[in-house]
């Protein structure tokens, strides 16, 4: 994942500086210029609310006079006018719509993220006009899924997701996962991979509350396919089969299966931080015809209160023939990342084929550098 600072920074500031200076040469852009200062130390959403408030005080006035300088920017500047600063503009118009609280100003608000989602995204901001009237933004958001725009396409699907990350939550959303269900089954069969890859990512978000109800949308998707269809299935129920969920296994064509295992195996029951831990494994299908195994692997990570926490991990996707053996190895690291924050101390791990977990086998991570 990237840093802030190379997203949104001092540059990205001094470049709407300029935007905004060449449509509104009577300001001084004082707050903006202040802001590029202090961007230092903030993460990515903070850097775009520091950059959006800066850019109101700038630009006091009414919403209609507010959006046409963003307007012309869009179509006069100079200097580009899109990349990362979108996100705090785009903010903005959102905000200064909801504080005139007009249907007008509103639906005009909806119309321009609709047309800036092209030079970046306007998926963020979406999210303040939802959450100030979740009821009229999906009655708008509903026409753009038939728009010739693959991006506006795309934005009602990504900037509509219950989990969009680094977004502002939808609690409505997140209380009713079916309301967004219309733009999904509008959207499932999208000419783009982009829209699809994006409906697929939703519905992976709706399973993390609304297990029953996506596999019953991925049901009737599948009875109604286009050639990606399948596909986009697989990926929006990825979640749930990590979770061994019944419907999503069996969905997929991942029954019951008489299968051995034997393992997992584990190369060196002590590793360091940083370091990588290998396993191997194998199956042997013990049926007489053949079976569809989904194989993922489970990491028991020490957490800082000295529980245990599960992951699952991919590992593969395979069909296995009447008497076939599948030899498995892989290789894990514990290399530090951003999102995670690993403890030395005792771990395990298992395998998990079609949701049936295998015994564990346990293994120590160490410090850094140190070896046992």
């Amino acid at each position: 994942m990237p840093f802030a600072d190379d997203l949104i920074n001092r540059v990205t500031a001094q470049v709407l500086v300029r935007a905004i200076r060449q449509v509104r040469p009577g300001s001084p852009l004082s707050a903006l210029r202040r802001a590029s200062t202090g961007l230092d130390g903030l993460g990515l959403r903070a850097r775009a609310d520091l950059l959006r408030d800066a850019l109101l005080d700038d630009l006091p006035g009414d919403y209609v006079s507010f959006a046409d300088a963003v307007r012309q920017a869009a179509r006069d500047s100079q200097v580009p006018f899109d990349g990362w600063l979108i996100w705090p503009v785009t903010s903005a118009v959102a905000v200064k719509a909801t504080q005139e609280d007009t249907p007008g100003t509103f639906e005009d608000a909806l119309a321009l993220l609709a047309e800036l989602t092209g030079r970046l995204t306007s998926e963020f901001a979406l999210r303040t006009l939802l959450n100030h009237d979740l009821d009229q933004a999906l009655k708008v958001i509903a026409s753009w899924t038939c728009s010739d725009d693959v991006d506006v396409r795309r934005l009602a699907s990504e900037g509509t997701r219950p989990y969009l990350p680094w977004a502002v939550r939808v609690p409505a959303i997140l209380n009713m996962p079916e309301s967004t269900l219309p733009l999904l089954n509008a959207l499932y069969r999208d000419d783009s991979e982009y829209v699809r890859r994006s409906v697929a990512n939703h519905l992976n978000d709706l399973s993390r509350h609304a297990p029953d109800l996506v596999v019953e949308t991925a049901t009737a998707w599948l009875a109604r396919p286009d050639d990606h269809t399948p596909r986009l299935v697989r990926h929006g129920l990825r979640g749930l089969v990590k979770q061994a969920h019944p419907g999503a296994l069996a969905l997929l064509g991942f029954t019951p299966a008489s299968v051995e295992l034997t393992g997992p195996t584990i190369a060196d029951p002590a590793v360091a931080i940083g370091g990588t831990l290998t396993f191997t494994a194998t199956i042997r299908n013990t049926d007489s015809a053949p079976v569809r195994l989904a194989i993922d692997y489970v990491i028991h990570h020490l957490a800082a209160d000295g529980t245990m926490r599960p992951k699952v991990f991919k590992l593969t996707t395979r069909t296995v023939e009447p008497g076939q053996e599948l030899r498995l190895r892989r290789e894990h690291s514990f290399r530090p990342v951003t999102t995670r924050r690993y403890y030395p101390g005792g771990h395990a791990m298992e395998l998990q084929v079609n949701g049936v977990r295998s015994p564990q086998a346990s293994f120590e991570l160490l410090p850094a550098s140190q070896t046992r």
